[in-house]
């Protein structure tokens, strides 16, 4: 099995790199110069989809939101290079704009576009569904958008499957935009909030998934062991919780076996497993540091044998 090194983006006309670099970290725990410099990696090795949201990182210390999208439009400035990017970000999250009213829709687009420093994104997701808000108002909302020039392609996150099959019914029956793409989460140790049906109704309706956590908190790139020395991280904590699972322990005894024949490293292994599953285009994972890159990237590169995916899925179970 071949990893490809691009890809087409669902129904889209996105064409992108089989890896989304994660911009949660910009403006949290990486600075606007480590920012630059990881992006720079980024596109040096061919990446061009980023993924971020106006509420990154409004949980920190000092920020109010919008911080990563400010860096990353800064970043794009600098460079003059935004027919390169594929820039995806998502709305309904900010404290300042939370759900999805349709006025909400538009306001926080208009911030985002602002921060962003761009007239139009990519790909737009709604981040968290807003379930107090019917489906034909969200999609008119974005379609609305779509129509105006400001956004390309519209995409859902966090969404259960019966609230996307009305969405997609209503934007089929109406003539409106429709999704292109879906953000579950979705890894070696966490399947089961994107497969079955959810799964099978992106499957069914050609949507690209695109997982975050795709690497569960860094648990996937092997450095948290039992027993193991403590790894300074703001996501220790959510990555460590996985070693009191009998889980969580064959995983890595499996992502090891597969990575030491591949003389890969654990990570690298970890995003292949998730980019050979059916309907993922490109899954999620952020670098810290330029150091952190080379496994994420390597992706691309990477060709596992079903026997392979099969020893990892079976230890998943």
């Amino acid at each position: 099995m071949t990893s490809p090194t691009s890809t087409r983006l669902g129904a889209s006309d996105l064409t992108v790199f089989p890896l989304a670099l994660g911009g949660n970290v910009f403006g949290w725990t990486s600075d606007e110069a480590q920012s630059f410099a990881v992006l720079d990696a980024f596109a040096a090795a061919g990446g061009n989809f980023v993924d971020t949201a106006d509420v990154y990182s409004a949980w920190a210390p000092g920020n109010s939101g919008g911080e990563s999208e400010t860096v990353l439009g800064r970043w794009i400035a600098a460079r003059g290079n935004r027919a390169d990017v594929v820039v995806a970000t998502k709305v309904g999250s900010h404290p300042e704009f939370k759900g999805l009213k349709a006025a909400n829709i538009a306001a926080a687009t208009e911030a985002s576009l602002g921060r962003l420093g761009i007239d139009h994104i990519d790909l737009l997701y709604t981040h968290f569904d807003d379930e107090s808000t019917p489906v034909e108002e969200i999609i008119t909302a974005l379609d609305a958008l779509v129509r105006a020039g400001k956004v390309r392609h519209i995409a859902a996150s966090n969404i259960s499957p019966a609230r996307l099959r009305a969405s997609l019914a209503f934007s089929d029956r109406e003539g409106l935009a429709r999704y292109v793409a879906l953000q579950p989460q979705y890894n070696l140790v966490s399947r089961d909030t994107y497969e079955g049906e959810l799964a099978e109704v992106a499957a069914a309706n050609g949507l690209a998934a695109v997982p975050y956590y795709g690497l569960a908190s860094g648990f996937l790139t092997g450095k948290y062991r039992a027993g193991g020395p403590a790894v300074d991280s703001v996501r220790a904590g959510g990555a460590a919780r996985h070693l009191d699972t009998p889980r969580g322990l064959k995983v890595l005894e499996a992502l090891d076996t597969v990575a030491a024949d591949h003389d890969a490293e654990v990570a690298t292994v970890a995003l292949a497993w998730l980019l050979a599953q059916p309907t993922v285009a490109a899954p999620i994972a952020s670098a810290r540091t330029v150091e952190q890159l080379p496994a994420l990237v390597a992706v691309a590169e990477l060709a596992l044998s079903e026997a392979e995916l099969a020893l990892l899925t079976d230890a998943s179970a």
